[in-house]
């Protein structure tokens, strides 16, 4: 059983409109970054005399890079508060690659304050080395708040090693999830440490108040976007279960229903976090893309069972309360900046393709998709994408495995042949990692600039 579900005439308007590529503010928050780093290190010089010995340039070497690690610590927090300029603007993906990127950063400048630091003191106190184990136990038992950035630490060791990908992998991402938001606490458990034992903090009180600003104005915004934004925009839709229907075995569509959706501002291409309040299911928020141009009263996700929450919903029941978060992602029609676009859809990726293919502005002969899948069985959606490009004059190709199990060929050479001006189009795609990674290729082979093949990971 398939389920048809159109945009209306939100959806048509949507065709109709100009235009409009936005830019990506990425390169000048990247700038507020480095520069805000340079300020650290400013901050750093200034209060640096110069250096005669060998256990100064050590203090000083664990300075700088506890320095570093806090702020990156609030940079950290700040890629976590989903703020909606870096999500819907920059891309949840890139936020989430900037993240781990930060992450693993502020890990290696903490082992390396810590470690440079104790030994500085144990120095200082006449000791050596191999005695560092002993002057780090006796810093936590005699020096301000350092009891709390010990733990802090541990909680950092934790979420790094369950960070690493190959030990991520093989953790159910309810665990994953649930550890990573350890990182609040971490951060708070550290932060004391560096106003009460921070050398720079004492010598320049300006300091202290710009560091009590960012990482105020850091939780503000997490209080902001992670809470009370989510409570307010449930409390104004309370959204629910119509119904789930199965599109092809072991794909299902969840449809939900609500008061004023279509003022969430939720765009085809983008996704929400949900948590469905069935049992087993609503400790769990999981992202998934729309499917369906938002309805006024009405929107749609279509899943893959992949995993235990993905499989669970096909037994959800009308009436299950929902709660979500969103709407997330940058991969909307503001990417676009040429006429024609190709779509390309693998597997389940097809769900912001299919709501893209519906409202992307464009005329008869602009909108191209082609859907990767390993039979035509698999090929979800389908009468809806065949009613689409049937009304909006677009064209509607697949590509699945022949009857001995050989895949298809995405070359460049072949998406020329069938394209012949590909490389004047805008691509969007969506697919599993080495699905894109593989037409990426082709594209870039194929004469697509990078800065139009607009793709989006939701794999966070």
């Amino acid at each position: 059983m398939t389920t048809t579900l159109a945009g209306g005439r939100a959806a048509r308007r949507q065709t109709m409109r100009r235009i409009r590529p936005r830019r990506s503010p990425a390169v000048p928050l990247l700038l507020a970054v480095w520069a805000g780093a340079a300020a650290v290190l400013w901050l750093w010089w200034d209060n640096t005399p110069s250096i005669a010995d060998q256990n100064g340039k050590i203090l000083n070497a664990g300075r700088i890079t506890g320095l570093l690690a806090g702020y990156l610590m609030a940079l950290v927090v700040l890629q976590m508060a989903r703020v909606p300029a870096l999500e819907r603007r920059v891309g949840s993906d890139r936020v989430a690659r900037w993240h781990a990127m930060s992450g693993r950063y502020t890990l290696c400048l903490v082992f390396a304050h810590v470690f440079l630091i104790m030994w500085g003191y144990a120095l200082q106190a006449g000791k050596t080395l191999n005695d560092i184990v002993q002057q780090t136990v006796d810093s936590v038992n005699q020096l301000p708040d350092m009891g709390k950035a010990a733990i802090g630490t541990g909680l950092f060791v934790v979420i790094g090693l369950t960070s690493i990908g190959p030990v991520r992998r093989r953790m159910p991402y309810d665990t994953w999830y649930h550890v990573h938001l350890l990182t609040y606490a971490a951060v708070f458990l550290t932060f004391w440490h560096q106003i009460t034992t921070g050398n720079d903090f004492a010598l320049t009180p300006m300091a202290k108040t710009f560091w009590y600003g960012l990482y105020g104005a850091v939780t503000a915004l997490v209080v902001w976007y992670r809470i009370l934004t989510p409570i307010r925009l449930n409390l104004r839709h309370r959204m629910r279960v119509e119904a789930v229907i199965e599109e092809t075995p072991g794909i299902v569509s969840v449809l939900i229903g609500g008061r004023k959706l279509h003022r969430m501002g939720a765009e085809a291409g983008q996704f929400f976090r949900w948590r469905f309040m069935a049992p087993g299911m609503r400790f769990s928020s999981h992202p998934y893309s729309l499917s369906a141009a938002p309805r006024p009263d009405m929107l749609r996700i279509t899943v893959k069972a992949i995993g235990d929450h993905s499989a669970r919903l096909r037994e959800l029941r009308p009436g299950t309360r929902v709660w979500a978060e969103g709407p997330y992602g940058a991969m909307t029609a503001s990417r676009r900046s040429r006429g024609k676009v190709l779509l390309v859809a693998g597997g389940v990726g097809i769900t912001p393709m299919r709501a893209l293919f519906e409202t992307l502005p464009g005329a008869a002969g602009d909108l191209t998709l082609l859907y990767r899948a390993n039979t035509t069985q698999d090929l979800a959606l389908w009468d809806e994408l065949s009613k689409i490009a049937k009304e909006r004059g677009a064209r509607l190709m697949y590509a699945v495995n022949s009857p001995e199990g050989e895949r298809p060929d995405i070359s460049a050479e072949n998406l020329q042949r069938k394209i012949p001006d590909i490389d004047d189009h805008d691509v969007f795609m969506c697919g599993p990692p080495g699905f894109a990674q593989g037409v990426y290729e082709a594209l870039r082979g194929a004469g697509v600039p990078a800065r139009r093949i607009h793709h989006e990971s939701f794999e966070m």
